[in-house]
């Protein structure tokens, strides 16, 4: 399929200001054709799309668009389900929903409404939420004649607000508007602030609803099951093979029922039409034999029987339902419960009889062919649940129970004559909104999900952002969390699987229990979220698939036709499945349907599987026809300038989306010189298989795994500058470098995400031999020249909180003025006049900070002003430094909570140089105590007089094999000496992403250094050259959290 517009059809000006391009094959319109259609030579020009990604998908944004979708769209559609309250006794009292938004970030405060912000928030420990606000129509006054009346804005709760999305006050400002409001413009966003603390919703794992997976149970016996999942119900319905006949379980039966027998009750009584509509294969009537025959033994032949016999084995609830009971509960389970996601439609069977033959026939497929089953653990099997799917089920579920109270006070209030007669049922919306306020505040704060109508517990499902480091807060965005217990030791989930290339990060998972099933996306994974469903099934009848509703059981499986699956529901019949996954797929490139629509041909099963659902994880490629790249120069020389986007490539047709399941019907290439004619696509970057934090390694791909994988757990705990906006914040524990440098290896993602911009570390000159003792086991000497320069040197800061409480007989606490003269004189040293710390004050161990009193008596009510009580009504409340001593005040900030109590928070500074224990690490998962610092004399130096900051011992090499972290120094070396950044990104070297060693290495000979980056060295102690060429050079190394000041 060709591009939307031709290039060569613009007017001259759209280009370069209509001057002609260098070449004798100018036509008319002023361009050299050879050059505008010539594909990119290599993939260096492709580079430029991974920004232009980053800034409208990917990352954290998955998080946004999740919430953002929640906000527009579903909280809209919860509404409106549940859109009218009525009276039980009186039906013409009502109140209606009529409209509902989420307004500003705000909070009441002595009835006066201010606008919030995140730092505001944080600092004063409040939640970040803005008021939801509905529209009402409501009847006033009793039960005779009420008036109907309007309100606008009435507000019905409040919603806490993720950072960054379309509600909040940061979102679409530049940097100067940012630093205004006290934020850093590289702080990703996406998370909430909870009572002052920010809180992330992990994405979860599952499985995907709505689809058949053929799997095998305890015993062995081969099942094949359905997660049914719509907006009234969730179940789960098995088909299990056991001792060759076919069962049904399902949890409204207590035991397994026969599986004829069901189909019977739906109206499938003819034994040969169920046989035809499983297949024609004899082999499939064979295995079906012992089920038809079990159900002759149970005496059933018609419908009728079916049901009764069904009946006999329902499940019958405590309470009974009348309306459930008239028509049977066996027909009510199968309508509404089994297989709750294919409809029934005026009580037609028929699409459920053909979904139960789909999987009967699955099965027969897998005992007749054991490759026909399906692995839990492919990524296409699995949905990932973002926030904003989270939110909606919990406020779906708060807003029920909000309407229920309101409808239960209403009908209190009306049995009461007095209170009705001007009744405002609006004024109960008042009472009722701390329901919804409460229920999501502390939902979000604890992490523990609970939704009773689904019978839905989680636990852990939210956690504190990990402030560590810039790159740890990063990573705590993408990672998936899963819905498997971690204690049980199972290799199969834990492993890398194929189907996870380019869409979860094959290094950072952690160790230990959790090992493999906590994943990170990968840096160019999006997240989709729902689609309308309804013109695609339109557009599906209109291409050509044939309607299940027309087709007898024979014609369901004809050789050369394929059925039709969408979202799991089998829609009908195609006769040329490749003709019309093709022309979906032209649809999609030319942007007339959803750019995450997915249509995935599968010859096996002989189905086409049609996706448009939420939670799937795709990834953009680039299209290739007949293994030449539709993306050509002079399209990235647009991009450049500024002129094209990358939703313009999408639209024009020259990248796609693919998800898992159509990647296999696909052939991707992952360099352009590696395409042949059979090739469909081609890779963007081969590097962005790789996660965010895995994306800060230098040449991994040098690397044993392991090591990348270690790394990638220590990045997070390495120290250096969090945010732009550090040294306003108040958190409870912070680590600072206080000189973090860039990396002088880098690559191309340390650009992408800003880790540039927020180092944690430092380049280190590393001399590569044994000096002492003290370096064995990966110890490491260090330098005492170095760490008096600031080499390693840290700061941490700690917060201490004192609350001026108010008490219920109107007396607060009181601060007093220091008394000098007193005993207790020394230790209020540090106190100003108002009797509170001063900043930058040292601090000595059992210094009074804040010198509070308290009243004796809170309970007793006062007469007469509280304010007037003598001293002695007073007690010492004193508040007392427990830490060391030499840590120093360096801030003190007074606010309000939300209980208008003033709040007084001290942050005390430690700055600590590195000692003997610290723990550094470079970046590729070496890490090592330090063992010795020795002083610079007799530290060993070059022919130069360059003096190493650090000594690593040689036995770290063999048995790691990390050759990474010999190419990083080498590469720093050249760096320092030519005065340029050299990249080390994964797999770079094709692409010119990474700097090859011969390279690096003529660099340094260039520049008078030896080939392979040894130097001849000098020893400190005898003057004398050492008897060995000495490896030397920068290496950037990380400080991390675990010193032994805090281990004490």
């Amino acid at each position: 399929m060709g591009l939307k517009h031709d290039p060569l059809q613009n007017p001259p000006n759209q280009f370069n200001g209509g001057n002609k391009l260098p070449g004798d094959h100018c036509g008319d319109s002023g361009f050299d054709q050879r050059v505008l259609t010539a594909p990119i030579k290599s993939a260096v020009d492709k580079f430029q799309l991974l920004p232009e990604f980053l800034k409208v998908r990917g990352l954290v944004k998955q998080h946004l668009d999740s919430f953002n979708y929640f906000v527009r769209t579903d909280i809209k559609k919860i509404v409106r389900a549940n859109d009218l309250i009525v009276a039980s006794r009186y039906p013409h009292i009502y109140l209606r929903f009529l409209n509902v938004g989420i307004g500003k970030p705000s909070i009441m405060i002595d009835e006066v409404t201010e606008d919030l912000t995140p730092q505001t928030c944080r600092l004063s420990d409040l939640t970040y939420a803005a008021p939801i606000c509905a529209d009402v129509e409501y009847t006033l006054g009793s039960h005779d004649k009420p008036d109907i009346k309007r309100k606008l804005k009435v507000e019905i709760g409040r919603m806490p607000i993720m950072l960054r999305s379309c509600c909040c006050v940061l979102h679409g400002r530049d940097e100067a508007e940012l630093a205004k409001l006290g934020e850093c413009p590289l702080d990703p966003g996406g998370y909430f602030v909870i009572k002052g603390t920010e809180k992330v919703i992990l994405i979860q794992e599952q499985l995907s609803k709505n689809r058949i997976i053929i799997d095998t149970d305890k015993k062995g016996n081969i099942t094949a099951s359905v997660t049914s999942s719509t907006e009234k119900i969730k179940t789960k319905t098995v088909v299990v093979m056991e001792k060759e006949k076919l069962w049904l379980q399902l949890n409204k039966f207590p035991k397994k029922v026969p599986l004829m027998v069901v189909m019977k009750a739906m109206g499938m009584e003819s034994d040969q039409e169920v046989t035809q509509m499983v297949g024609r294969d004899p082999r499939y009537s064979f295995l079906l034999l012992p089920s038809i025959e079990e159900c002759t033994k149970c005496k059933v032949y018609t419908r009728e029987q079916a049901l009764e016999y069904l009946d006999k084995l329902v499940k019958r609830p405590t309470y009974s339902n009348n309306a459930a009971e008239k028509e049977g509960a066996a027909f009510s389970a199968l309508r509404d419960v089994f297989l709750a996601n294919v409809p029934v439609d005026q009580d037609n069977f028929r699409p459920k009889c053909i979904y139960v033959a789909v999987m009967m026939r699955r099965i027969m497929d897998a005992i007749l062919n054991k490759d026909a089953m399906d692995d839990k653990d492919y990524v296409g099997n699995k949905r990932l649940e973002l926030s904003g799917q989270l939110i909606s089920l919990l406020f779906e579920d708060l807003f029920k129970s909000m309407t229920t109270e309101v409808k239960n006070l209403t009908d209190k209030m009306l049995e009461k004559p007095d209170k009705a007669k001007n009744f405002d049922i609006c004024t109960l919306l008042t009472r009722t909104r701390s329901i919804i306020t409460l229920g999501l505040e502390r939902t979000l704060s604890t992490g523990n999900f609970e939704i009773k109508r689904f019978r839905m517990e989680r636990k852990g499902m939210t956690q504190v952002l990990q402030r560590l480091s810039f790159i740890g807060a990063l990573g705590h965005m993408t990672r998936v969390s899963p819905q498997f217990e971690k204690s049980r030791k199972v290799s199969g989930p834990r492993a890398l699987q194929p189907s996870q290339w380019g869409m979860l990060c094959p290094c950072d998972t952690p160790e230990g229990e959790s090992c493999g099933l906590v994943k990170n996306l990968a840096l160019m994974t999006h997240v989709t979220t729902d689609e309308e469903e309804k013109p695609l099934i339109s557009l599906c009848e209109s291409l050509g698939v044939e309607d299940m509703k027309d087709l007898s059981a024979e014609e369901l499986h004809t050789p050369d036709s394929f059925l039709v699956i969408f979202n799991g529901l089998i829609l009908g019949k195609h006769r040329r499945p490749l003709h019309f996954a093709t022309a979906i797929r032209k649809l999609r490139r030319a942007g007339k349907i959803g750019e995450f629509v997915s249509v995935y041909v599968n010859e096996k099963q002989h189905c086409v599987y049609l996706a448009s659902d939420g939670g799937r994880v795709c990834r953009p490629l680039v299209i290739a026809d007949k293994g030449i790249s539709r993306i050509k120069q002079h399209h990235m020389k647009e991009l450049m300038d500024g002129v094209r986007t990358f939703d313009d490539f999408l639209r024009d047709g020259l990248l796609e989306y693919l998800d898992v399941n159509e990647e296999n019907n696909a052939l991707i290439a992952l360099y352009e010189g590696d395409a042949t004619s059979e090739t469909t696509h081609i890779e963007i970057e081969p590097f962005t298989i790789l996660g965010v934090i895995a994306g800060l390694i230098p040449y991994p791909h040098h690397n044993q795994s392991p090591r990348n994988t270690y790394q990638c757990a220590m990045g997070k705990q390495a120290m250096g500058n969090i945010a732009f906006n550090q040294l306003r914040r108040m958190d409870s524990l912070l680590y600072l470098l206080v000189y973090p440098q860039r990396p002088l290896l880098t690559t191309k993602t340390i650009e992408l995400v800003g880790y540039d911009k927020l180092g944690a570390g430092q380049n280190a000159t590393v001399a590569v031999m044994s000096y002492s003792g003290y370096d064995i086991e990966d110890a490491i000497v260090m330098n005492k020249a170095s760490l008096d320069r600031g080499f390693g040197r840290c700061i941490v800061m700690k917060k201490y909180n004192a609350i001026i409480q108010k008490h219920s007989n109107d007396t607060s606490d009181r601060i007093l003025r220091p008394n000098r003269t007193a005993d207790t004189a020394g230790r209020m040293q540090i106190l100003d006049d108002d009797g509170i710390a001063a900043p930058g004050e040292i601090l000595r161990p059992y210094d009074i900070y804040i010198n509070k009193q308290s009243p004796i008596d809170t309970r007793t009510p006062k007469t007469g002003s509280a304010a007037n009580l003598p001293d002695s009504a007073y007690r010492s409340n004193a508040q007392s430094f427990k830490g060391n001593g030499g840590e120093v005040v360096d801030r003190v900030v007074l606010c309000s909570d939300k209980d208008n109590n003033m709040c007084i928070k001290f942050l005390i500074r430690h700055t600590r140089r590195p000692e003997l224990g610290d723990k550094f690490s470079s970046r590729h998962g070496q890490k090592g105590v330090c063992g010795t610092i020795v002083p610079q004399e007799d530290f060993p130096f070059s022919e130069k007089g360059i003096c190493p900051d650090l000594i690593m011992n040689p036995h770290g090499f063999p048995s790691r094999m990390t050759v990474g972290k010999m190419i990083e120094l080498l590469g720093g070396k050249a760096g320092v000496s030519c005065g340029r950044f050299h990249y080390g990104s994964a797999f770079g070297e094709r692409s010119g992403h990474a700097d090859k060693v011969e390279t690096i290495s003529e660099t340094l000979v260039s520049k008078g250094f030896n080939y392979s980056g040894k130097d001849f060295i000098y020893s400190g102690i005898t003057g004398c050259p050492l008897q060995a060429y000495i490896f030397m050079g920068p290496i950037y190394y990380q400080k991390l959290k675990h010193m032994l000041q805090i281990s004490h």
